[in-house]
């Protein structure tokens, strides 16, 4: 009886393991729409659950398990700033991470 819990606790941790594998972090350019949209989803807002949501869904992925505002430092590589310049204002790369799920 033993090897038979063991196969199903084995069964079970890999399938949970390729339920949580199949999810992507998307970071797309938080840009000012007029509609606060940008807002909601920056400050993870609950207002930004339903276009997060939407975001999700356009790339066949069914939900949104997280949004949120990312620092330009948190993308390794992928922002290039000049020299030791800090970006300040609008327009200087502000980014939103939204973690869609299957």
């Amino acid at each position: 009886m033993r090897p038979l819990s063991a196969f199903i606790a084995c069964a079970f941790l890999l399938a949970a393991s390729a339920a949580s594998a199949d999810s992507r972090v998307f970071i797309i350019a938080n840009q000012a729409d007029g509609y606060g949209v940008d807002q909601c989803l920056a400050k993870g807002d609950k207002c930004g659950a339903h276009a997060a949501r939407s975001y999700c869904q356009s790339r066949d992925f069914a939900q949104a398990t997280a949004y949120r505002r990312v620092d330009p430092d948190e993308i390794t590589g992928a922002v290039p700033k000049a020299g030791n310049e800090k970006c300040t204002g609008n327009g200087c790369g502000e980014y939103v991470a939204i973690t869609c799920q299957r």
